[in-house]
């Protein structure tokens, strides 16, 4: 009204209002890109990226239409944003943020590792973060590292048990470690109704994320819903953390997201983002964020559906004959083929050569059956040669877990006393594994198996001595440690020659030379369990030696490691050869179906050895270099006395006060000792 009464030309007031209209649409246009922030850092929103200004890294980059993509889908990689400048939170004031997320996975119920939100003082750790794992956040050293000053809410699409996960989908708090401070299932609770509902993380749908750290309570809360709806009054997670520790040290801090992708082809996409301290989050404005992409194929154009039928039905009926001919005769053979196999492409064997070499999975080239499937005899015809084909149960993830480990890690192990692995096939739900083929089957149908014949003793020590060479150049020569968990008679296989080859690495662990892998569950099997994974859980070369020393004693003597008798009583092999050993008749133990004068110090040295190596205490037993050096005759076995194994491994395994004192001397002594990589992360 002002503006009326005032004596101001009209050109020149047709100027101000054009002005004042301009920057009325400027300002509008600032908050919706998010470089309308507070002149402190206090507070920003991003209804979409365009223009915004982030610090990216890895794969992470800014769509055409506005999406921030974390992952592009490249397997084995990590992406990070932040923003632009840090935050001032120092004395961990209180904050809040929402964010819209969408998770891209290539699976209905399997993923790569998730996406979180981060608050760090330090950018250099995010640089050390490994890909592919712990979700472009830490890496195996940093993830035990309680000085890493890192706060993330994770966003976890990957059971990890080493992480202690509660589940494959699952929204987590961590602080310095991604072991989160409290976990719950992806979800939310209906204001309606009270009920809670889940969510898939993988989904492919866009959800939106709360989260609220009060400074004075030291107390973060996160709620999640999906894009639309409102923010439910019931969070799905609460839980205590002081955040005064991981920013103390530092005025600023960086906020931002991280993601990582591992052998699965997955995209993480954040869609708005909004942030504020001592106060709540400025709303995002829904109607202005980016579309996803689509989520399923492309809709059939309109014009095909009407063209199409119009078409002469004469061609149409003869092409549809052709086509059903040639594709029913293709589906026999198809194949699943996916991005992230193209690393291992030079090892892939097609489907249909497979079927032909075992005569259609014929029950008569059947060698086998495990937990994971059956193995077949096959023939192929090019290259002329005989192999093993191990079908692979595809009904559950860990199915498929299995058959991933087998592949990255067995087609890069070149030994003569291991099983090698020639290559691979998808088909369906099928999973085909192509090994090299051992015409004299596993070892321990020779063992038990009087139809095949006793092996004399040359024969028993030479398979001996090549299991050890094997395990050695898993321990030590290889480019990285592996151990194999799974170390016994029916995993060593016999070729033409009655060589030992060491095979199904299932089980196995990788990890590089001076570090340390991390297992948290016991696997294997009873008799080969060395008794520190019942306390520790912790997989070592020392366990697989513990392993390899039952299978020496099972070998020499023909006795399996547990027997149980009708009465229910069992022999433990271990305290059997102990006992022998301590009256004096140790080689009394071994089968005498392989005995003769001119072996008994062979057989002595050797049952010897297989007691040294299933010591309890684990730094009491040897490395397998050092086994083979032993049984070369290039060292000299140690001066040992029955004594050195006094207690039986009943007792060590069940004694509550001779397991304090093992666990004493192990936590001592081993702050070394090897554990997992699963990957999970």
């Amino acid at each position: 009204m002002h503006i009326c009464r005032s004596n101001m030309p009209p050109l020149e007031l047709l100027h101000l209002v054009s002005t004042l209209l301009l920057l009325l649409a400027a300002c509008h246009c600032l908050a919706a890109t998010g470089a309308g922030d507070d002149d402190d850092g206090r507070q920003f929103g991003y209804n979409g990226f365009t223009g915004a200004k982030l610090t990216l890294d890895g794969v992470a980059t800014v769509t055409p239409n506005g999406l921030l993509m974390l992952t592009n889908g490249t397997i084995q990689k990590k992406g990070h944003a932040f923003h632009p400048s840090p935050v001032p939170l120092r004395g961990a004031r209180s904050f809040s943020t929402t964010f819209v997320f969408a998770i891209f996975g290539q699976y209905i119920d399997l993923s790569s590792p998730g996406m979180a939100f981060f608050v760090t003082t330090s950018r250099e750790l995010l640089a050390a973060a490994l890909p592919g794992q712990f979700m472009g956040l830490l890496n195996g050293t940093s993830n035990t590292d309680r000085d890493a000053h890192i706060f993330a809410v994770e966003l976890d699409t990957l059971l990890n048990a080493d992480c202690r996960d509660i589940s494959s989908n699952h929204v987590g708090v961590d602080l310095d470690s991604l072991v989160s401070q409290g976990s719950a299932d992806a979800g939310y609770y209906d204001d309606a109704t009270g009920q809670f509902r889940n969510l898939s993380l993988i989904s492919r749908k866009a959800m939106q994320v709360w989260v609220d750290y009060d400074g004075a309570a030291a107390e973060v809360t996160v709620t999640m819903a999906p894009l639309g709806v409102d923010r439910p009054k019931k969070a799905l997670l609460r839980t205590a953390v002081n955040l005064s520790a991981t920013v103390a040290q530092a005025d600023t801090a960086y906020v931002g997201f991280a993601s990582a992708t591992g052998i699965l082809f997955t995209r993480h996409f954040v869609v708005g983002w909004s942030f504020a301290l001592d106060g709540p989050a400025p709303a995002l404005d829904i109607s202005s964020l980016p579309a996803l992409p689509p989520s399923g194929p492309k809709p059939r154009s309109k014009v095909l559906e009407i063209v199409l039928p119009i078409a002469s039905a004469a061609a149409v009926l003869a092409a549809g004959v052709a086509v059903y001919v040639l594709v029913r005769r293709r589906l026999k053979y198809a194949e699943v083929v996916e991005d992230w196999e193209t690393a291992f492409g030079p090892h892939r064997f097609s489907y249909k050569d497979l079927f032909h070499a075992t005569k259609g999975f014929s029950d008569d080239n059947l060698l086998g059956a495990g937990g994971f499937g059956r193995v077949y005899k096959g023939a192929l015809r090019k290259p002329a040669m005989e192999v093993a084909v191990k079908r692979v149960s595809h009904e559950s993830r860990q199915g498929m877990r299995e058959f991933i480990a087998e592949v990255v890690s067995m087609r890069r192990l070149r030994h003569r006393n291991l099983v090698q692995l020639l290559g691979y096939c998808r088909r369906k739900g099928q999973l085909l594994l192509v090994y090299d083929f051992m015409p004299n089957g596993s070892l321990d149908k020779y063992l038990y198996d009087r139809s095949k014949g006793a092996l004399d003793w040359p024969q028993r020590l030479h398979i001996i001595r090549g299991v050890a060479s094997g395990l050695s150049y898993l321990h030590e020569d290889w480019e990285q440690v592996v151990i194999h968990r799974d170390v016994k008679a029916s995993n060593v296989l016999l070729d033409d020659q009655m060589n030992a080859r060491l095979g199904d690495f299932g089980l196995a662990r990788l990890y590089d030379h001076g570090s340390d892998a991390r297992t948290t569950h016991v696997v294997g099997t009873m008799g080969y369990l060395a008794p520190e994974l019942g306390h520790t859980g912790k997989a070592t070369p020392a366990t697989d030696v513990f392993a390899f020393g039952a299978f020496v004693l099972e070998v020499t003597c023909g006795r399996r490691p547990i027997e149980q008798d009708e009465g229910n009583n069992r022999t433990i092999l271990v305290d059997w050869v102990g006992e022998h050993w301590r009256n004096g008749s140790i080689t009394k133990a071994a089968d005498t179906r392989t005995l003769n004068m001119c072996t008994l110090d062979e057989v002595s040295l050797v049952l010897k050895l297989g007691l040294m190596c299933s010591h309890p205490l684990p730094n009491a037993r040897p490395t397998m270099r050092q086994v083979m050096e032993y049984l070369d005759g290039d060292m000299i076995l140690p001066d040992l006395s029955p004594a050195d194994l006094s207690s039986t491994m009943l007792e060590w395994m069940y004694n509550p006060e001779l397991n304090t004192n093992v666990m004493s001397y192990v936590s001592s002594t081993s702050s070394g000792v090897v554990s997992d990589l699963s990957g999970g992360r």
